[in-house]
């Protein structure tokens, strides 16, 4: 099949309140990650990484006035494609050998996955077609290129640890369910949520390896009663308390 080239590969949307979202347009839905900006007094912070396909240090450069610090909410392709490209790098222990060594199964094409694992995204309700890129990011890009490069954590975070930007602190919730080690970042002063994948406003995803229903009931129930005022999810739009609450729900009324 024949792409077009990208005029350019990532997008940006400051929202405010010193936060900028990151995403790349010609990645499938199912893969297209958000990637969070944080702009603090002392270090900014990254909330995941991408996919990977361009470089997200090189196009966000504009963004970083200082030293910045990597999290990886969970170890999916997804997320996880550019983190080897900042120096500090934090993840839970669940998910930090997968950082390390993520072997050699990393593919933008849907051929290379087993048929289950697309048949239950499918079932979830994403379309998924031949390649998970609508466009190449240069003239010459080889798909069967694409690897995931070893990201391994510089420091492993859990439940209750704080990131420290200068002006603003990001304590971590271990939110387990979409992956063993998934955890959002909770700044209880603005009421702000990073959720990464364990919330956002789509197609939730607890089948195939990773998977823990049981494990996403008991985050389902912690995150319905979080007093959060946004919540910046791993996918899809932002959205607020009510909304919160109202996907908690209707997750525990699915699986409970």
């Amino acid at each position: 099949m024949s792409f077009a080239i990208a005029e350019r590969w990532f997008e940006f949307e400051r929202l405010g309140d010193g936060i900028t979202r990151i995403w790349e347009p010609h990645v499938i839905r199912l893969m297209q990650c958000n990637i969070w900006h944080v702009r603090g007094r002392d270090r900014d912070l990254i909330v995941d990484a991408g996919l990977g396909v361009a470089s997200l240090h090189e196009a966000s450069r504009h963004l970083f006035g200082k030293a910045v610090t990597a999290v990886a909410t969970h170890s999916h392709l997804d997320h996880v494609g550019s983190l080897h490209e900042f120096a500090e790098r934090l993840a839970h222990p669940a998910e930090a050998l997968r950082l390390a060594a993520p072997g050699p199964g990393a593919s933008l094409r849907r051929d290379d996955y087993p048929p289950a694992l697309i048949e239950s995204f499918e079932r979830a309700g994403y379309e998924v077609g031949p390649t998970y890129i609508t466009a190449l990011p240069q003239a010459g890009y080889d798909l069967d290129s694409f690897t995931l490069q070893p990201a391994p954590a510089t420091r492993l975070i859990e439940e209750g640890d704080v990131i420290d930007l200068g002006d603003r602190v990001f304590e971590v919730l271990h939110l387990p369910g979409h992956s063993p080690g998934s955890i959002g970042l909770w700044e209880a002063a603005t009421g702000v949520l990073f959720s990464g994948d364990a919330i956002y406003d789509g197609p939730l995803l607890d089948e195939g390896g990773d998977g823990d229903i049981p494990a996403y009931l008991a985050t389902m129930r912690r995150l319905e009663s979080l007093p959060a005022r946004i919540i910046h999810g791993g996918h899809d739009p932002s959205f607020g308390r009510e909304r919160l609450v109202e996907l908690a729900q209707a997750y525990l009324k699915k699986r409970g």
